[in-house]
């Protein structure tokens, strides 16, 4: 594989920026990479990082692994567990765009959540890109440029993804992963070409399991009392998925700051070292509210995917169903629901996402989600 090609469905922004990172690229000192969930921003973020750093072609993937790895000396990045990049750790990070690159060709900072920043954090990072350092290069991510401040935006060059087709997906699982050609193209339909969610269901079984049983309970609920049940029910598929991504993490980070700290397993922390337990237990009990909520809208995705299945197939449309697994159901409620109805079920799972994004209990948003969805079951459309 080239050094480029686990970067699917993006020859524009491939193109773009490996011109930009060749010998004669003379590389923009700020960039804005946007582009959907699972459209591959941060993968590429980190390979334009590493092309830029490398001296020779040949040096690449041996930099991308460094880069990847966080140990490279020119490469720095920012991301968050929470839900906002804290002020103190832009001021930091931006304390280290003035040190010359050391190894590489220019020193590379990403900052992958972007859209996180405040105002305030913004500003900080403002003044940064506005006197860049001359082998300094900011890469920034973010869904869309409408998520970054105009003055930040005006002083980038923006790089604009797409979402990969199914089908581009299914061969990088299968070629990146070595996963089934069937299965890779089941993964891929069914986290609608997010490729890291793709890459997921196709390894893990008890994660395809809980996209499963969110489906099913979404297709069972009813009445009131089923939607209340079925809310309860994904909070805690949410609530395991987000334990089984963090649990490994959590243990891992907890031994490498034990061992950092010259102490060994299991041992007791002297007093002296517990503020620095305690900031990094802080940082994991954030990031395990965070991944809960990504878990609620990972499962709020799938059920619109399911419902714009309903419409369409009630439109008589006759559409590639992204959950074909579940088509007979879609098609019942296709000739029971008007679409109308069907819409009026789209319209509440958008506004749903909108209420978690606004930090509304994620248990209050599911039970609100599926009484609206019982009341358009029962033709009463709720506005």
């Amino acid at each position: 594989m080239s050094f480029w090609a686990e970067i699917v469905g993006q020859p524009a922004a491939v193109e773009a920026l490996a011109r930009a990172a060749g010998p004669d690229g003379g590389p923009a000192h700020a960039w804005l990479i946007t582009g959907p969930p699972g459209s591959g921003r941060s993968n590429l973020a980190y390979r334009f990082a590493a092309a830029l750093i490398a001296r020779q072609e040949a040096d690449r993937e041996r930099v991308y692994a460094q880069v990847r790895g966080r140990t490279h000396p020119d490469f720095a990045a920012l991301t968050t567990q929470a839900a906002v990049i804290r002020i103190d750790s832009a001021r930091e990070i931006v304390t280290t765009a003035h040190y010359a690159p050391s190894e590489g060709r220019y020193r590379v900072i990403v900052i992958e959540d972007a859209d996180r920043m405040t105002e305030h954090t913004s500003n900080v990072l403002l003044k940064a890109i506005e006197e860049p350092p001359e082998r300094t290069i900011w890469v920034l991510c973010a869904p869309s440029e409408a998520d970054l401040l105009p003055t930040i935006r005006s002083r980038t060059r923006s790089v604009r993804l797409v979402t990969p087709s199914v089908s581009e997906v299914a061969q990088l699982l299968a070629a990146r992963d070595g996963i089934e050609p069937q299965l890779a193209e089941r993964a891929a339909r069914l986290a609608q070409s997010h490729i890291g969610m793709a890459r997921r269901l196709a390894t893990d079984e008890e994660a395809m399991t809980r996209r499963e049983r969110s489906i099913a309970g979404a297709l069972g609920a009813n009445t009131l009392g089923d939607a209340m049940a079925v809310a309860a029910s994904l909070v805690g598929i949410a609530q395991a998925d987000a334990d089984a991504l963090t649990e490994e993490l959590d243990a891992g980070e907890r031994a490498d700051a034990m061992r950092n700290l010259g102490l060994a397993p299991g041992a007791a922390i002297p007093p002296k070292l517990r503020s620095q337990m305690k900031a990094l237990e802080e940082d994991q009990e954030r990031r395990k509210k965070r991944s809960l909520r990504d878990g609620i809208d990972r499962i709020l995705t799938d059920l619109l995917s399911l419902y714009r299945d309903v419409l369409l197939t009630s439109l008589g449309a006759e559409p590639q169903l992204v959950n074909a697994e579940a088509g007979a159901a879609i098609r019942d409620l296709a000739e029971r629901w008007s679409p109308e109805q069907a819409l009026a079920v789209v319209s509440a799972v958008e506004e749903a996402r909108e209420r978690l994004a606004r930090a509304i209990t994620p248990g209050l948003v599911l039970e609100a989600l599926f009484a609206r969805i019982v009341m358009a079951d029962n033709r009463v459309l709720v506005s």
